[in-house]
């Protein structure tokens, strides 16, 4: 395993060492928070594919594919639907308003006074995103190493809040572009065609299995439309994934580098699946469905090529962990500690200040919301519950406000308030009746939400003309702050 080893600790000093890198091109708080909205193409769709396709789609996908088959691969197949629609429909419109957080846009459309109260709610989504990606640093330590989980936490969690703290979005962008390299090496270059090969090619698979294996949809059509509500939706309104968006340095950028990214999206669901399928021919008693990525891996891979394949799996936790990570520490700042304090002007944005103050505050709340996320990963159990709660409250409870406020102009500020409180409150209230794993809290959550934001905006005075003409300046890319609509200097590839 030296060799294995060696592959593992030259990834993870490289990743330190971009933090280093980008710590020196963070000048401003767009630097920080958004890499000076500078992206192009290639770094973008990269940087978008990597951060959406994390240790759930890696080591999650395979587990699927082990226990379903191929239609295992409708839960990161759903996550590339939701990225494409997002992208397509709504990307070039996000990356026109020029602000920061999801809240900051909901207080643009509606005049101010939702952003408080989505900023919490997107908090806790965030935040649980980050826990649950961190904790799967245990798995593959533990697989590596044989380590402590505790220990594990840790240094996998340490590593992702040091370059997040020290650089911000540039060092996680020069970090995402590097593991979205090495997961497309790793699991679709490597681990794909060895597995097929290890378990005897299509033929021998077809043979061994079930033909439900080989049906598309027999993981249930309950499931997959589940799948879509929490996923597909979840991609549309997540800070994580805007603050991805806020990157881009066109809204072509956005709109085609993430089309780009949403169909890389669905080669690496396909692949997924497959490999879980061939591990199930190689090993059809394991004890856990989510233990088939780390056999497989273990025990057929060359001595080197398992290094790199466990690097890929290291990559796509981490990915995932540090755009969640920067996007807690961005809603906690600006959308819940700025505006509790006072320090907004009537547009929802932070008072002017040194760009240097910016980012040292910014860079604070990575550091502290850092610790918060490892120590609550260390202390959590079900990741499973964690994470279906998060998903729950975010599609529940800001789904409609958002969509309506893109889509619909009659939806109000009181219709926005009512959705995100109604729809959290059924479902949290659901998931109390029905248990947390259920399907009824989302569906009805989602339901109560959309009903309270169509009641409660007809019956209350329209949104003010003036908040409206400005958003639809905002929405033209027109009329937003300085800093944001300067002529950036460089652009990334």
């Amino acid at each position: 395993m030296a060799v294995d080893y060696t592959v593992i600790v030259v990834y993870l000093a490289g990743m330190l060492a971009m933090g280093w890198w980008g710590m020196r091109r963070a000048k401003s708080k767009s630097d920080f928070l958004v890499a000076g909205r500078r992206l192009g193409p290639a770094m973008y769709s990269g940087t978008m594919a990597a951060i959406v396709l994390g240790g759930a789609s890696t080591i999650g996908g395979v587990g699927l594919g082990y226990q379903y088959g191929l239609s295992g691969a409708w839960m990161v197949f759903t996550i590339g639907l939701g990225l494409l629609a997002l992208s397509v429909f709504f990307s070039a419109r996000i990356a026109r308003l020029k602000v920061y957080t999801v809240s900051e846009m909901l207080d643009l459309r509606y005049g101010g006074r939702a952003g408080v109260i989505s900023g919490v709610v997107m908090w806790a989504y965030t935040l649980m995103l980050a826990v649950t990606s961190t904790i799967a640093y245990a798995t593959i330590f533990d697989v590596l190493f044989d380590m402590n989980r505790t220990l594990a936490i840790i240094i996998g969690g340490s590593i992702v809040v040091a370059y997040s703290t020290l650089g911000g979005m540039w060092s996680i962008t020069i970090t995402d572009m590097v593991q979205f390299v090495v997961k497309t090496v790793g699991v679709l270059l490597l681990l794909l065609p060895i597995a097929v090969v290890k378990a005897g090619g299509f033929s021998e698979m077809k043979a061994k299995l079930p033909t439900e294996y080989f049906d598309p949809l027999g993981i249930g059509g309950e499931t997959i439309f589940t799948y879509v509500l929490i996923y597909t939706f979840g991609m549309l309104i997540g800070q994580d994934i805007w603050q991805r968006v806020f990157t881009a340095r066109s809204d072509k950028t956005a709109k085609w580098g993430g089309t780009v990214a949403g169909t890389y999206c669905l080669v690496y669901a396909l692949a997924g699946a497959v490999i879980g399928t061939a591990a199930k021919v190689m090993y059809p008693t394991l004890p856990s469905a989510d233990t088939a990525f780390a056999t497989i891996v273990k025990d057929e891979l060359p001595v080197g090529v398992r290094g790199l394949v466990l690097a890929a799996a290291l990559a796509a936790v981490m990915s995932t962990s540090s755009g969640a990570l920067i996007a807690c520490a961005t809603v906690a700042n600006n959308d819940i500690w700025t505006k509790l304090r006072g320090a907004v002007r009537r547009d929802g944005e932070v008072r002017d200040g040194e760009p240097h103050d910016e980012v040292k505050g910014n860079r604070v709340f990575i550091l502290v919301m850092g610790v918060a996320v490892i120590c609550t990963a260390i202390a959590l159990n079900n990741v499973v519950e964690a994470l279906t709660v998060a998903y729950n409250l975010l599609v529940g409870g800001l789904l409609v406000p958002i969509l309506g406020g893109l889509l619909w102009k009659r939806g109000t500020v009181h219709g926005a308030l009512a959705s995100v409180v109604v729809g959290g409150l059924a479902v949290i209230g659901l998931m109390a009746t029905y248990g947390i794993l259920a399907n009824e809290p989302v569906y009805y959550g989602l339901l109560s939400s959309l009903v309270a934001y169509v009641i409660v905006s007809l019956a209350t005075p329209a949104t003010d003309p003036a908040v409206l003409a400005a958003w639809r300046e905002r929405l033209a890319g027109r009329g937003a702050d300085a800093e944001a609509t300067a002529e950036p200097t460089a652009v990334v590839a």
